[in-house]
């Protein structure tokens, strides 16, 4: 009876895996599927708040309303005889950004590719990598696994413009994540540095940029509302660091310290469908955006080798 539920929980898992920044909020992102499981996720992700520029740049009462649709697929796969998966993210943003420059009221709109995403996970204790068979005999005590995000410097980015979709570089982030099951109660807890290469197209004079490693932590603890998977979980991070410099002159004013609380909610559709609601809000922003996010995402499961 467990092989129907086998879909719906691909779909909360893979979803888990597609946010990749330093204000990543995602339960059950190391929760293990059966190998070769297949999701594609098609996300909404709204925003709007205002930036705390913290004086780095000559603008004031700077605030931002942007949509962010997402294209994901993810898959699951043996390696070394342990369960693993990769996730592939390809976002787009649509927004309009305000701010007083110089005392004058500016607005610019922005609309383009940020840049592709990709997520490595391998689980090192806890979850062998199994054939559905053996999956849906199995039952989830402590999970323990490593992941590798990446960000490529694909998105669209001027080194003329303030306001870019683009970070133009790279970005690399090792992780450690933790989850047990409790019953139906499930506690979650990852943490890792983001690592950054140089922007050598600061704007607004071109010039390279550096930026420190970012440390960020999150934690959340979600339960199963029913049998059929519909599960919620309350979601925290924190994050700090990521002090930049330009032209080798460093600027203490870029150092972040902040966090965020949210919610998530996973509904299942069908055998195959989800969908998943998650809303958070920043609790303490030092410098960076100070968002309301409410983010929907679709997602269609299937099992077996790509064709």
């Amino acid at each position: 009876m467990r092989l129907r539920f086998i879909p719906t929980l691909l779909l909360s898992v893979a979803a888990a895996a597609i946010r990749l920044s330093a204000q990543d909020l995602s339960p059950r992102a190391y929760v293990i599927t059966p190998v070769h499981s297949n999701v594609v996720i098609l996300t909404w992700s709204f925003y709007d708040g205002g930036l705390n520029l913290n004086g780095t740049v000559p603008i004031t009462g700077a605030t931002a309303t942007y949509h962010v649709p997402v294209f994901s697929y993810y898959h699951s796969l043996n390696f070394f005889g342990r369960s693993a998966n990769i996730t592939a993210s390809l976002p787009y943003g649509v927004g309009t950004f305000e701010g007083n420059v110089l005392g004058a009221q500016k607005s610019v709109y922005r609309s383009g590719l940020l840049d592709l995403q990709f997520r490595f996970a391998v689980n090192l204790k806890g979850g062998p990598a199994m054939p559905v068979q053996d999956f849906v005999k199995w039952k989830q005590k402590t999970l323990l696994g490593l992941s590798l995000k990446v960000i490529a410097p694909t998105g669209q980015y001027s080194g003329k413009k303030l306001v870019n979709w683009g970070i133009n570089r790279w970005a690399f982030k090792p992780e450690l994540g933790y989850s047990r099951r409790f019953g139906r109660w499930i506690l979650d807890a990852y943490g890792g540095p983001w690592f950054f290469t140089t922007n050598n197209a600061f704007p607004p004079i071109p010039a390279p940029q550096t930026e420190g490693p970012i440390g960020s932590f999150e934690g959340h603890l979600s339960r199963d509302l029913g049998k059929y998977r519909l599960w919620a979980s309350l979601d925290g991070n924190f994050w700090f660091g990521g002090t930049t410099s330009l032209n080798g002159i460093e600027n203490p004013d870029t150092r972040q310290s902040s966090s965020r609380l949210g919610g998530t909610l996973s509904v299942p559709l069908t055998k195959h469908q989800s969908i998943k609601v998650a809303y958070s809000k920043g609790t303490y922003v030092r410098f960076g955006g100070d968002y309301h996010n409410l983010q929907v995402a679709w997602q269609y499961s299937w099992l077996g080798r790509p064709k």
